[in-house]
């Protein structure tokens, strides 16, 4: 007798039901008491680990075949150059001939989860120290990648940002965990909430001034991890915008999301893609499985390239997360040890962009500046997205900006 296979709908595939959020208003100190305790994080990791060697055989969704080759050729909308690979070459990339004396601005943000706070307070502190910049550039990954539609489009949005990581909205993000979703489908959360909370705020008139800036010659990037082929993709949100149609809508919702889905966590978006006359979906994580920041081009940063041109530019980079080494008694059980690996993991990856951006902004004469929460900054009470933390750490962010000492051209 044939073994079943146990199907079910992805779970973004269904209508997503509408979803009450707090009010900024609303009191919201208290940690929180459900799944994002941390020993509700440590028991969840390991029902997900102990039901997917169990039940392996019913968590794979179908999917449409595609290959390699299809893959490398693909493209979305219809329409070439929506995104770039990191891993490209230099001439992949444009860069446009600047003879003017202007110094350009590129605003790098990093993933974080909650730790997003901060940056959105050193960005809202900077606002009003009077000294913030027009972006030339903005590339955003995971909570960045939220973070950097607004941070693009300037001040004005400096509220929509504060609302987002302090009211208790993101709280809401990690409540009602189901070991079903993981067994039957591929994230512990599922991702309604995380979809409604980007199509809340963003709609046709944030895209609309988006396409209006990427007019002007400014750039809006946001990166995902492409599961199948396992690179970085560079998603120009610009250009999406432009296109202006709700498909273009739904795909500037769709990066967005992905950028922030955190695997196990959330599902994987699903992009629709077409490759050699063939159409296929793409998979989609959390950027920062691949790239916990971006700064420039893998070819300019670890192959001694030199920027074209006589750009001359200054390089901001917000970092969402401490960067430097802390001592910490790690418990001896499977999730402590997992858990303290993939944060070296990333703490690693993230110095290393950071000491190479650094090399290549000296090599090229560029101005370099850095901002990350500080070694002794008190940890989060809780896992997830605690409000009282994030409060307390947007304060400290726009603290560190408002008073000029957010910035550091050294480092760490």
């Amino acid at each position: 007798m044939p073994r079943q296979i146990c199907r079910r709908p992805y779970e973004y595939d269904r209508p997503p039901p509408t979803m009450p959020y707090p009010s900024s208003s609303t009191d919201m100190s208290a940690p929180s008491q459900g799944w994002t305790r941390p020993i509700g994080a440590r028991l969840g990791g390991v029902l997900v680990l102990t039901c997917s060697l169990a039940l392996g055989a019913c968590t794979s969704l179908p999917r449409t075949p595609y290959t390699a080759a299809e893959a490398s050729t693909s493209r979305v909308l219809d329409i070439d150059g929506l995104r770039r690979y990191a891993d490209e070459p230099v001439t992949k990339f444009s860069f446009e001939k600047d003879n003017s004396t202007a110094t350009k601005t590129y605003l790098a943000l990093s993933g974080g989860g909650a730790d997003g706070a901060y940056g959105v307070g050193v960005l809202n502190g900077w606002t009003a120290s009077r000294t913030r910049p027009t972006f030339s550039v903005v590339s955003g990954v995971s909570t960045g990648g939220l973070i950097a539609p607004f941070a693009f489009l300037g001040s004005q949005y400096d509220d929509t940002l504060k609302e987002v990581y302090t009211s208790g909205i993101a709280e809401s993000l990690l409540k009602d965990p189901s070991i079903m979703r993981v067994l039957f489908g591929s994230g512990l959360f599922g991702n309604t909430r995380l979809r409604e909370l980007v199509a809340r705020y963003v709609g046709p008139e944030i895209m609309a001034q988006v396409a209006r800036e990427n007019a002007k010659g400014r750039k809006l990037l946001v990166v995902t991890t492409d599961l199948d082929t396992q690179r970085t993709a560079i998603w120009d949100m610009g250009k999406i915008a432009a296109v202006g149609t709700a498909e273009a809508l739904k795909l500037f919702r769709d990066v967005m999301a992905a950028s922030a889905s955190i695997p196990l966590v959330f599902p994987p978006i699903i992009i629709d893609a077409e490759g050699q006359g063939r159409r296929f979906q793409e998979m989609h994580v959390d950027g920062g499985v691949t790239a916990p920041v971006l700064t420039l081009p893998e070819a300019l940063l670890f192959q001694g390239s030199r920027l074209p041109g006589n750009t001359k530019m200054d390089i901001y980079i917000l970092v969402n997360k401490k960067i430097e080494r802390n001592f910490e008694l790690v418990s001896n059980s499977t999730i402590d040890v997992a858990s303290r690996s993939l944060s070296s993991i990333t703490q690693s990856q993230t110095r290393s962009i950071i000491f190479s951006t650094y090399d290549f902004a000296k090599r090229n004469r560029l101005g370099f500046h850095l901002s990350y929460i500080a070694r002794d900054y008190p940890a989060a009470p809780s896992e997830g997205f605690d409000t009282a933390y994030m409060r307390a750490l947007y304060q400290y962010g726009y603290d560190k900006a408002a008073s000029g000492q957010a910035w550091i051209s050294t480092l760490p």
